[in-house]
């Protein structure tokens, strides 16, 4: 079941999406989905509903709120290279800065609280494309907040940059799970690698890998780069991580 909201922030109303199970009253454990690059579109809305089927209360920020009404991105036509819808994508995307994000993720969080049907004291993020830096930087930015964190075909995430989320690692206590495209230049071995290590060295409880013959973009069935077993592998892997981390009972 899916429902359009408002979220109140301290630069104004940001639109987003509640999806419920469809059986239940709840409390269900509450988690966010951070959009890819391509934005709010029906393809966000199928995983939502597929995330809440799995006894979630899913909570899709649009992250794009700040550029004003706009009508859904057309994966297609950007892969094909069409000039206008791709001006379009990174005319939003470029706007949007870090502490925009992380100031969006503390109003879902400000947001759940509220909410009777959502057990949100540990919540789950998982974040695809530019949503991957989003969830490993919620990790970090609310460590007492959020439980787990999952990035698929994230890029650009151990980075020189001053604002790279792997330099969140030392402040995460969330279970970590990142997983990336061997067919993705944003993310490739070296990046990995630094990635995991700065994890490691903080001791947070992270598996980073990258996926043979997938292709950045792999999950939402509307990019070129869809791949049906990629994504149910990926929908498997993101079901054990909330299973463990928000189901499960936790150690005192």
């Amino acid at each position: 079941m899916r429902q359009d909201i408002s979220i109140p922030t301290p630069e104004g109303a940001m639109r987003a999406f509640v999806f419920t199970p469809d059986a239940g009253a709840g409390p269900w454990p509450a988690a966010i989905l951070a959009m890819d690059g391509v934005a709010i579109r029906p393809a966000m809305f199928e995983m939502g509903e597929r995330l809440a089927g799995g006894g979630y209360y899913v909570l899709l920020p649009d992250l794009f709120w700040r550029s004003g009404a706009y009508a859904p991105l057309d994966a297609g036509k950007i892969a094909a290279g069409d000039t206008q819808e791709t001006q379009r994508l990174y005319k939003m995307f470029g706007a949007l800065t870090p502490d925009q994000q992380m100031a969006d993720v503390k109003a879902c969080l400000a947001f759940l609280d509220g909410q009777p049907k959502a057990r949100a004291d540990k919540v789950g993020i998982t974040g695809y494309c530019m949503g991957g830096g989003v969830a490993l930087r919620a990790a970090g930015t609310f460590p007492d907040r959020i439980a787990a964190a999952a990035s698929f075909h994230g890029g650009r995430m151990a980075t020189d940059d001053a604002a790279s989320p792997h330099l969140m690692a030392p402040r995460i206590k969330a279970k970590v799970l990142v997983a990336g495209a061997d067919e993705d230049a944003s993310f490739d071995p070296a990046e990995k690698d630094r990635l995991a290590a700065a994890l490691a060295e903080a001791r947070v409880d992270a598996e980073v890998s990258i996926w043979k013959g997938l292709r950045h973009g792999w999950v939402p069935t509307d990019v070129k780069a869809y791949d049906a077993q990629g994504a149910e592998r990926h929908w498997q892997a993101l079901f054990k991580l909330f299973e463990e981390t928000l189901k499960s009972p936790q150690p005192a």
